[in-house]
């Protein structure tokens, strides 16, 4: 027997928790995840859920960092909605109806995403809406009156505006300059409501919305 009195061989268990060594701690692992993103930008509960899980990270210990860095204020889904409405709309243009959609890809809750949304004053979202076809309509001058047009919609239809908003903007518009009704060119607003709808689905479709723990996420704003 050994001088200590220690009974000698393998079998000595260590105390009750003990990970066996060169095991990593999984909340660790979490935890390493979760800051390196955080202090990229900021980031939704599910966008840091989904890059824990391709991380490997066991369900428990993400969930218990999830928690943890809940309660300690590094993750706020309702202050990223509004920063993310905020940056979106200022910066893209995007309607109060693509913003929607696109914080309920980032895993917003429908609670969370009403209130920062609706932040936004309806007034604005059609100011917005018309700079975006006074610009569209400004640069392309010297093409036909329809194409202008139908370039127009097509655009605010991608970044989700309603067809009866935008084709009451580009008939202001185009009546400013003299033209009145677009000649050639249908308003067919059930076209520009299925090209949304179309694009929404494509964005659905998109497997790339998460990216590994090892790439960045997708665009994250940084409150002002």
């Amino acid at each position: 027997m050994p001088r200590d009195g220690r009974a000698s061989g393998s079998g000595e268990a260590g105390a009750p928790g003990d990970k066996p060594p060169g095991v990593p701690d999984p909340e660790a692992r979490a935890r390493q995840i979760c800051l390196r993103l955080l202090t990229a930008a900021p980031r939704t509960r599910s966008q840091l859920a989904q890059a824990m899980h391709r991380g490997g990270v066991p369900a428990e210990a993400a969930e218990a960092i999830l928690v943890r860095f809940t309660e300690a204020g590094l993750i706020d889904d309702a202050a990223f909605a509004r920063a993310w409405v905020e940056s979106r709309h200022h910066s893209r243009g995007l309607s109060r109806r693509s913003l929607c959609a696109e914080l309920r890809r980032n895993g917003v809750q429908n609670e969370e995403i009403r209130a920062a949304v609706d932040a936004l004053d309806p007034e604005q979202e059609v100011a917005t809406a018309r700079r975006l076809v006074e610009q569209k309509m400004a640069g392309s001058r010297g093409r036909p009156p329809g194409t202008r047009a139908r370039q127009a919609a097509s655009m605010l239809a991608r970044k989700g505006y309603p067809p009866g908003l935008v084709f009451r903007l580009i008939r202001e518009v185009m009546e400013q300059e003299g033209h009145g009704e677009p000649i050639g060119f249908e308003l067919d607003e059930n076209r520009y409501e299925n090209q949304y709808e179309d694009q929404y689905d494509a964005d659905q479709d998109d497997p790339g919305q998460y990216a590994s723990p090892d790439e960045p996420l997708a665009e994250s704003p940084h409150p002002s």
